[in-house]
């Protein structure tokens, strides 16, 4: 029963920083996913699995994690640099090409 701590990439159709300041734990799944032979659903008896608690901040996630004694995993986010650009410096004439 190991936990991961995480804090969400956007996704490629995003194009604003929503839903990636939250940090997350999640369990580490149990069991394999098994699919229905007759519906062609895909499940899993790990209850766990299910479970997803969202925190403000890293120390929040870990504080809590700690106090009910979950081991985790802590994936610390890779920081992404933004460079702003403006639509006029596709016609200047200096471009190298």
């Amino acid at each position: 029963m190991e936990a991961r701590i995480y804090q969400p990439t956007k996704t490629a159709m995003q194009s604003g920083q929503a839903n990636t300041r939250l940090w997350i734990i999640e369990y580490e799944p149990e069991e394999a996913k098994k699919i229905d032979n007759l519906m062609g659903w895909t499940g899993s008896g790990d209850m766990r699995s299910q479970i997803r608690l969202k925190f403000k901040s890293k120390e929040e996630a870990v504080a809590y994690a700690e106090s009910n004694r979950i081991p985790y995993n802590l994936n610390s986010p890779k920081i992404r640099k933004h460079q702003p650009k403006s639509y006029s410096n596709n016609f200047r004439f200096d471009k190298v090409k």
